[in-house]
């Protein structure tokens, strides 16, 4: 995955929930460029740049407080395995998927 960036919204929860989320996608994806640090936020943010492959599966994620809605976008390969990587780690179901010329983002509802 050379030269990929994946950004990660999360929603809902809180920044345990987010950093929970964040840390299942760097098995994957290798460190971001920071961990969610805010706990007045409502809503975090990520970014994975990865300039090789980071091994595979899920990190260490930790559990859900409750359900998070996350949207996962950059390219077709990294959305797919972002997505891929979150359901290995969480119960997840599809929320909705868009396609652009280069990019990709899909939508998905996390439970504890």
């Amino acid at each position: 995955m050379t030269g990929t960036q994946l950004t990660v919204t999360i929603d809902g929860g809180g920044t345990d929930d987010a950093r929970a989320v964040v840390r299942a996608l760097q098995g994957a994806f290798g460190a971001p460029d920071a961990l969610p640090s805010d706990d007045r936020a409502t809503v975090h943010m990520a970014t994975f740049t990865s300039e090789g492959d980071a091994g595979g599966g899920p990190g260490e994620a930790g559990g859900l407080s409750g359900p998070v809605s996350v949207t996962v976008q950059g390219t077709p390969l990294a959305v797919r395995r972002a997505r891929d990587t979150l359901a290995g780690a969480f119960t997840t179901r599809d929320a909705g998927a868009a396609s652009g010329d280069q990019e990709r983002e899909w939508q998905l509802r996390l439970e504890p």
